[in-house]
């Protein structure tokens, strides 16, 4: 099975309303003795346009700024992709007085990525900080502060997490006891960071979990502080936080299971080499290891790590990076995955109960160039799904999600680091492997099933060389796979790749 797999894992107040469905995913509340209503039940074959209509009659009658607790648009959740769907409302003109977007966070929707790379960083290598990296800077767009949303009349409810729904009602319920009668939900709750129990130390002093800003404050206070720091996991959080650790100076170690570095996408040779490097910068290694418990100092403090075979590992900070798990909370009703975790969607994020969505980290949806079902927990699909999402529900739009796998990591990055590191996935990787390059320093992996190239990864590419890796993993050529094995240099390699993706066309 491929590792990339297991990566990818409204208007009304009292008066007596109805709800009525144009398509499967938008809900309209109306008087029973409106115009609207009547318009509908008596002419809904109508030669006017939906979104004329729509808008004409709709919009006029909702755009109240919220004056009672009825809301068109909910959004739950305030990551990523909150922060994009937002956007595309905007751009779609159904934002100002009908879009709502209910967070457990104090803070308005930023790009997640920055919280173990950049935000990280020693005060005196220029940290990235709030509000610099609001959505939807990430991908070159306008920087969504909070005052971008009151601008926009979307209204933002801040460290109010909906605990509840009833889906027969259409409303939902926050942890502070407001009651949101919804048109339309979407649910954009991401994932939540595993964590060890608290039986065996997970909850320590000094030990920590990053998924939010918060989280990541915490965990600066104690970098301050500490001599010593364990980090539990070789993936991404594992490798992004001890590469900022190398800037702290720390004695730095990193403790995982597995034979080598980010198992689920790196092959022995590609992790030996990224490996090395971090071993030039100072940091360690324990492979194959199981921890048994976290042990306590006399003031309760994180002191040690004790793994299964006996030994003990000093530390004064820890730092769990051992995954993520699907926030469905309240929303198990809607339709779980029970192979990939999250809810249910089909390619245009509509989960089995009408006018509700979900996007994002949390949604399990057909890949279907793969003709699989997938979760991706990954910025980019955050962002893509979004905009797809509210394209199909506010427009005539209804092509399915059609998502290439693409996976990035950007590290050692400060001022004065000798070595940069960034690399770029796109694909599946499944098949048999050829690796070029010397890591000095580009080197680039592809995968080849049946003759077909089916995923690379490269290493400190040119921009127009990382441009060109979407296009292969989408077509998909055939190569020559002894000609790629005798490629003497990255570029040549890429070279072999590209003449076989225009033999293809």
């Amino acid at each position: 099975m491929s590792q990339v797999r297991r990566l990818i894992m409204a208007s009304g107040s009292s008066i007596s309303s109805n709800p009525m469905s144009f398509k499967h995913g938008l809900s309209l509340w109306c008087p029973q003795s409106s115009p609207l209503h009547r318009t509908l039940q008596s002419s809904p074959s109508s030669s006017i346009g939906f979104k004329t209509f729509f808008r004409n009659h709709v919009v006029a009658a909702s755009s109240s700024s919220f004056a009672n607790e009825n809301r068109e648009y909910v959004i739950v959740g305030g990551g990523n992709a909150a922060g994009y769907a937002a956007r595309s409302f905007v751009e779609h003109g159904m934002a100002d007085g009908k879009l709502c977007i209910v967070t457990r966070e104090a803070y308005a929707p930023y790009e997640r990525p920055a919280l173990t790379k950049a935000y990280l960083f020693p005060l005196d290598k220029k940290p990235a900080r709030l509000p610099g990296f609001h959505t939807c800077v990430g991908s070159g767009g306008e920087r969504q502060t909070p005052d971008w949303y009151k601008e926009k009349g979307i209204e933002m409810l801040y460290e109010d997490p909906v605990t509840g729904i009833d889906i027969e009602k259409q409303t939902a319920t926050t942890i502070s006891g407001k009651l949101l009668k919804y048109g339309t939900l979407i649910v954009a709750t991401g994932c939540s960071a595993s964590r060890f129990p608290e039986k065996i130390g997970g909850n320590l002093p000094g030990v920590h979990y990053i998924r939010d800003v918060a989280d990541a404050d915490s965990l600066i206070s104690s970098l301050e502080k500490a001599h010593k720091l364990v980090i539990v996991g070789g993936g991404y959080i594992g490798m992004e936080v001890a590469a900022a650790a190398v800037a702290w100076k720390l004695d730095t170690t990193i403790i995982f299971p597995e034979n080598h570095l980010m198992q689920r996408l790196f092959t022995p040779s590609l992790a030996q080499k990224y490996e090395e490097l971090y071993q030039e910068n100072g940091v360690k290694f324990i492979k194959g290891a199981s921890i048994k418990n976290l042990e306590a100092s006399s003031d309760g403090h994180v002191a040690a790590i004790k793994l299964e075979n006996g030994s003990t590992i000093e530390a004064d900070m820890v730092i769990i990076g051992i995954g993520a798990k699907p926030a469905v909370g309240p929303f198990e009703r809607l339709g779980l995955n029970n192979s990939v975790g999250g809810i249910q969607v089909d390619g245009q994020f509509r989960t089995g109960i009408p006018g509700i969505f979900a996007i994002g980290d949390v949604a399990a949806f057909p890949l279907k160039m793969y003709n699989r079902m997938a979760r991706v927990e990954h910025v980019d699909h955050a962002r893509r799904s979004a905009q797809h999402c509210v394209k199909s529900l506010l427009t005539a739009h209804t092509s399915s999600y059609d998502y290439l796998p693409y996976f990035y990591s950007r590290v050692f990055e400060y001022e004065g680091s000798p070595r940069k590191v960034w690399w770029q996935f796109f694909g599946d990787n499944v098949g048999e492997t050829i690796q070029v390059g010397n890591f000095d320093p580009k080197i680039a992996t592809f995968w080849i099933d049946s003759g077909k190239l089916k995923g690379v990864l490269l290493e400190s590419g040119s921009p127009e060389e990382f441009q060109l890796l979407p296009e292969l993993a989408k077509s998909q050529p055939i190569v020559d796979k002894s000609k790629l094995q005798s490629a003497s240099s990255v570029e040549e390699a890429l070279e072999i790749a590209r003449t076989s993706l225009q033999a293809a066309v």
